[in-house]
């Protein structure tokens, strides 16, 4: 039977690497999906069979509980309501690690088998990681759920009162590692570990989140793999560090995008993000010029190359279906239709190519930045659905500009840039997008879904 464990834990770690794999790629990413949840049933399956499960009516309640919460959030949690589900399931991740290795801590106790310093010191590690991404998850999903401000929260001794909180975890773990029946020093841990989740996410702003999502994910993988070595199992440890590692790479990668440290935002790097007002700039100003359904049908019927740059205005809005019927008339006037894709757009990683495809927009109508920037130039017409910062000019000239030196796209290079947004309002890094008020730029005020449908039926009537 260990023999037997052994060989499918093999099966369900590399189901879990090709899994990941194919996750990064649109066009894999129901293949991964798939994958590495038959590694996950296969690991689950295996594991109930351990000689160890001494009853299986908790089990099965709790199969039972979780399956029907898992379809009902599948079935009604809208696309654009993903990020703040992402969020929700790195927090019970979080949370689960922590619970079994208390559980596991207090069956030791009971059973009095001697507890090793390794076990103590994985113990303790268990019970600060995931009681930070427990609590710091929910703060993410109250973000952007709208339950909490998505603007950075700072307040007097920030910085120091989180570090003297760790280092008080830190002693504390020292002495349940030189005192293994310490129980009430174990629970002290786990008290002020929840209350650094709150604090540390607390000043991460709105515009951040895709950044604070991906380190939440690193989070609840890395307190998922010392729970493997609480429990010593091997398959815990292997999918934990699988999850941590993928999530860490992820968020240095969002890091990179955006030309700014972790720590840069992990302490709330953008002080102004999600503030909404006016803004400043030293870029170009005055009068945006403005321009209706009808006026713009024309400009598009007239284009022969049409770029969409979707934003977060269109998650709000769920207009990607309308995007997609936009999409869909263009086309049949013989007018080339592509998407670019800034990969920090929206509220999670791939946030838009997930939406995109929910709508079901060819994967291959789907452009990254660095594939498509070069061809701007040539666009006839770049429309901008719900975007802001990723196209604000100020990024590649503006030294004193909080997003200077993030890569953006370049779509002021076209030849005509229609914005559609509800207001000439700032975006989350809480300056003015200068790309307004350039002479090639026109704006399109509405909200993106009623706008785009407006647009549609303009289009049919030409």
């Amino acid at each position: 039977m260990q023999i037997l464990s052994y060989l499918v834990y093999l099966v369900a770690s590399i189901l879990f690497i090709f899994g990941i794999k194919k996750l990064g790629s649109p066009k894999t990413a129901r293949q991964g999906n798939f994958l590495s949840a038959l590694g996950m049933f296969l690991a689950v399956v295996i594991t109930l069979f351990d000689q160890r499960v001494l009853t299986f009516e908790y089990i099965i309640i709790g199969v039972i509980i979780g399956s029907a919460i898992g379809a009902f959030m599948a079935l009604k949690v809208p696309m654009t309501g993903m990020p703040q589900m992402v969020g929700l399931l790195n927090g019970f991740g979080g949370g689960a690690s922590a619970l079994v290795a208390f559980a596991e801590y207090y069956h030791i106790l009971n059973v009095n088998k001697p507890l090793d310093a390794a076990t103590s010191i994985t113990l303790v590690l268990s019970v600060l990681i995931g009681a930070v991404t427990f609590t710091g998850s929910f703060i993410a999903f109250g973000k952007l759920q709208g339950f909490v401000t998505g603007k950075v929260v700072k307040y007097p001794l920030q910085n120091p009162i989180n570090v003297l909180l760790l280092l008080a975890v830190i002693v504390a773990g020292v002495f349940v590692v030189m005192e293994p029946s310490s129980e009430d020093l174990l629970i002290g841990i786990l008290i002020v570990s929840l209350i650094l989740g709150v604090l540390l996410v607390l000043p991460i702003g709105g515009a951040d989140m895709p950044v604070a999502i991906s380190l939440l994910n690193s989070y609840s993988g890395l307190a998922a793999s010392m729970t493997g070595f609480v429990l010593q199992n091997n398959m815990l440890i292997i999918a934990g560090a699988l999850v941590g590692a993928s999530g860490i790479i992820l968020t240095l990668i969002m890091c990179r995008v955006m030309n700014r440290s972790l720590m840069n935002v992990v302490l709330g790097g953008w002080a102004d993000a999600g503030s909404g007002g006016a803004g400043s700039g030293d870029g170009p100003q005055g009068d945006a010029k403005s321009v209706d359904a009808e006026e713009l049908a024309m400009i598009l019927d007239s284009a022969q190359n049409v770029v969409i740059v979707p934003g977060y205005g269109m998650a709000v809005t769920q207009a990607q279906h309308a995007v997609r019927d936009l999409t869909n008339i263009l086309e049949k006037k013989n007018i080339n239709v592509r998407f670019a894709i800034h990969p920090v757009a929206g509220r999670m990683p791939g946030h838009m190519n997930v939406l995109l495809a929910e709508a079901q927009v060819s994967y291959d109508k789907l452009f990254a930045l660095e594939d498509i920037n070069d061809d701007f130039p040539n666009v006839d017409v770049a429309l901008i659905v719900g975007a802001n910062d990723v196209v604000n000019p100020a990024a590649r000239h503006d030294q004193n500009s909080p997003i200077y030196g993030m890569p953006i796209l370049n779509v002021d290079y076209a030849k005509t840039v229609v914005v559609n947004k509800r207001s000439l309002n700032v975006g989350y890094a809480g300056i003015q997008n200068e790309l307004f008020f350039y002479p090639n730029t026109l704006m399109f005020f509405g909200s993106a879904k009623e706008a785009i449908n407006k647009l549609v039926n303009e289009l049919k009537e030409l």
